[in-house]
């Protein structure tokens, strides 16, 4: 009966939600693969089977498989690639999360507002979703749609957002991931200017949609520069590129990399592994 007892209360411990929030949980961020060919595809392959054993899940930062740039008769080879690519995700026998990246898109002459995300959502699903792991909320945005010219969050998007905040506890970590940057130092420290250009549009309005949460990082892509910037307690990360300068080697600093990431309950370590 004693054994019964505290087998019993281990069982209520160890469920507790207190105890899921202070697990440690340890992923690996891989953003703009940018794979193209048969050899960035086996470099890709490389970079996966290189990742620590003891990460939980692999979540991609969008620019998966160059699509975007293909003629029209090259699209099911693109398609080809990103089903490759998917084998190779489920090889590593890790759970996995996409993201989608401009690149990710059909070419522009050929996208007409409502397709131009069917390769991706064919191959990895839907282009923004939330998942919860170890007591901890993941947002993965589709930063790539346009309005105006400019990338964008949609009025879709933002309803599906603030539903998933309303049903999140507000003590509860976030993650949010999104290709486009949220915030970005890379025309300035590059070209000694300021612009709106490569970030969404509207990244304010969906910033202030997480002030009464507990965000405690964005991950973004896009830039292939390396950067770390935290404001407001939130620590943002643009986690330079698997492909580097698009696979030529070194891009103004950052090398060819991914980011490791350990959050525990009030704690968020990070590494950029080359």
């Amino acid at each position: 009966m004693k054994n019964n007892i505290l087998t019993l209360l281990l069982s209520i411990l160890l469920s507790s939600p207190f105890l899921v929030k202070a697990q440690q949980i340890k992923f690996a961020f891989l953003t703009d693969m940018h794979i193209h060919s048969d050899s960035t595809l086996n470099q890709v392959e490389q970079r996966l089977k290189s990742l620590s054993p003891s990460i939980d899940f692999i979540l991609s930062g969008g620019d998966n498989v160059d699509i975007d740039n293909l003629k029209s008769e090259d699209i099911p080879q693109g398609e080809k690639r990103m089903m490759q690519l998917k084998g190779l995700l489920e090889n590593t026998k890790k759970p996995y999360h996409m993201a989608i990246g401009n690149h990710d898109r059909l070419p522009g002459t050929l996208r007409d507002g409502k397709n131009d995300f069917q390769i991706f959502e064919r191959v990895f699903g839907k282009t923004y979703y939330s998942f919860t792991h170890k007591g901890c909320t993941f947002i993965v945005l589709n930063s790539v749609e346009v309005a105006d010219k400019q990338y964008t969050i949609k009025q879709e998007q933002i309803d599906w957002l603030k539903a998933v905040l309303e049903k999140t506890p507000t003590d509860q970590p976030i993650v949010v991931v999104s290709h486009v940057p949220f915030l970005s130092v890379y025309y300035p420290v590059l070209e000694g200017r300021y612009t709106t250009a490569d970030t969404f549009n509207n990244q304010k309005q969906v910033f202030d949609m997480f002030e009464k949460h507990n965000l405690k990082l964005v991950l973004q892509g896009h830039m292939h520069l390396y950067e770390e910037i935290k404001v407001k307690g939130v620590q943002f990360i643009t986690a330079g590129a698997v492909s580097g300068n698009w696979w030529q080697g070194v891009f103004h600093g950052t090398a060819p990399g991914h980011l490791q990431v350990e959050l525990a309950k009030d704690t968020v370590k990070w590494e950029y592994i080359k």
